[in-house]
């Protein structure tokens, strides 16, 4: 985190010697810095993988489920890293909407989790 941290002071402090003079080099810095620190902020999604993998040792987890928990996990981090972009190259109408679809995708995204919810709550109210 420290490396992260120091990576994106560096780039906030040459961010904003270039907005006076070269406000385009401003963007670029900024964008290099965002993809340098998701790149490194991947190598954590192992650790959430592993600890994922392990959760359905022990409890039996269908396989779909644990697929469309990953794709929820990547649509989250993918949405909100085009709408921080976008907003902070100062089109925030953009980045709002990005937010938008990003939620309705999650939200379709997860409808068989929630349909397979409602049949188990659906089972255990007909066997009462």
């Amino acid at each position: 985190m420290i490396d992260i941290a120091l990576i994106s002071l560096i780039a906030v402090i040459m961010a904003i010697l270039f907005k006076k003079g070269k406000e385009e080099y401003s963007l670029y810095i900024s964008i290099a810095a965002c993809i340098i620190i998701l790149l490194l902020g991947i190598g954590k999604l192992e650790t959430i993988l592993d600890s994922i993998k392990r959760l359905q040792e022990y409890i039996n987890i269908n396989n779909t489920y644990i697929n469309i928990l990953i794709k929820i996990i990547g649509i989250t981090y993918v949405t909100e890293f085009a709408a921080a972009l976008c907003k902070d190259s100062g089109y925030g109408a953009i980045g709002n909407q990005v937010e938008l679809i990003g939620k309705i995708s999650v939200l379709a995204m997860s409808m068989p989790i929630l349909m397979a919810l409602l049949d188990t709550i659906n089972n255990f109210l007909v066997v009462s």
